[in-house]
């Protein structure tokens, strides 16, 4: 355990991060696997630019990388092209 109260204060944040990050990421992913299950193109045209703005938003906290939101959005763009009407 650390000493330090200003190395106290830091575990007390890296864990409330921690937390947030994991519910972020959690959420995101709850809700990608629920596009992919549907197969009805209607559900993607409602829900994914939510599911986009979602991606972008763990991208742009550093949850994820840059370059993994990009394929799982295209991922997701090309599901919903073969998706039945």
């Amino acid at each position: 355990m650390a000493n330090h109260s200003a190395t106290k204060k830091d575990t007390r944040q890296a864990s409330k991060r921690r937390d947030s990050n994991k519910y972020y990421g959690k959420t995101t992913r709850n809700a990608i696997r629920v596009l992919k299950t549907s197969e009805d193109k209607k559900v993607y045209e409602e829900k994914l630019p939510e599911v986009i703005s979602m991606i972008d938003k763990l991208a742009k906290r550093g949850i994820i990388h840059k370059n993994k939101a990009a394929n799982l959005k295209s991922k997701l763009a090309k599901k919903k092209a073969a998706a039945k009407a």
